[in-house]
């Protein structure tokens, strides 16, 4: 994971997401990009009754050019504070960079963008509800064909030494497992969990382990027992076997499902206390 593509936007999780990219770029001798992830210019407008006039009802009075100001301020602070070497010809080390676009860098900037990196990183959502978030994750998820690392608000003390696969037999996990392999192979605990009439199709959690087994990966494979939410039954068991990385494959049911009877991928990606990989 060479490359990492860091969306930046103005928020208190920003500083946590920021320090999820580092620690993920130390660990590999990563470049980090950094853009400003700015809304787009407000569309709802309400117009003055004597008037007539429209009225935009965007509350930030501020330009897209001083917002993203703003934001490469804080990830350039961030990242020299940590001893991240910014991007030049032969620089040796994790590196960072900045792009800067003169033009709005909204969510479809961002799901064409982040094809040509390894990895984005993203702040884990508070809620279904949390646009901003929400919708920057689901564009990198949905459009990019690349994994996303999601960074909890709470912050990141280890990254990928203990990993947990949320394994239901599905395309998108194995997916997600095969984008996880550099992670895999530097971790010293690796853990195959499935989650007891979870499993969608074969093949078994106890498979895979074998799997990454002849890959050279080290690692076991648990069945656990259902809870009210299979995500919180994944979640659990990171926290009782102190996992601090989960491999997730993101939406095995369609996002429509998810949205009416709930699903794991919506419980961990608003849940999680630990960074995620997602793919879909």
């Amino acid at each position: 994971m060479k490359t990492i593509l860091l969306p930046v936007e103005e928020h208190p999780s920003i500083e946590p997401t920021i320090d999820a990219a580092i620690r993920l770029a130390l660990a590999f001798e990563s470049y980090v990009e950094g853009f400003a992830l700015t809304p787009d210019p407000p569309l709802l407008v309400s117009a003055d009754a004597f008037s007539g006039a429209m009225i935009t009802t965007d509350p930030d009075p501020r330009s897209q050019e001083e917002r993203a100001r703003s934001c490469r301020a804080l990830l350039e602070n961030r990242v020299a504070a940590r001893g991240l070497s910014r991007y030049h010809d032969g620089v040796q080390g994790a590196s960072f960079g900045w792009f800067d676009s003169p033009g709005v860098t909204g969510r479809d900037f961002l799901a064409s963008y982040a094809r040509v990196f390894d990895v984005t990183v993203v702040g884990r959502p508070e809620s279904v509800s949390d646009g901003p978030r929400m919708g920057a994750l689901e564009a990198a998820l949905f459009e990019s064909g690349r994994p996303v690392l999601l960074a909890p608000p709470s912050g990141v003390r280890k990254l990928g030494e203990n990993i947990l696969i949320a394994w239901n037999g599905t395309p998108e996990a194995a997916r997600t497992v095969a984008f996880a392999k550099p992670l895999l192979r530097r971790a010293r605990h690796v853990a195959v969990v499935t989650v007891a009439g979870g499993q969608a199709s074969e093949p078994s959690g106890e498979r895979l382990a074998h799997y990454l087994r002849l890959n050279g990966i080290s690692c076991e494979a648990h069945d656990v027992e259902p809870d009210a939410e299979r995500g919180a039954a994944f979640l659990a068991a990171a926290a009782r076997l102190g996992s601090d990385l989960v491999i997730k494959g993101a939406y095995t049911q369609s996002r429509l499902r998810q949205m009416i009877f709930g699903g794991a991928t919506r419980h961990i990606v608003t849940e999680a206390t630990v960074p995620v990989l997602l793919a879909h």
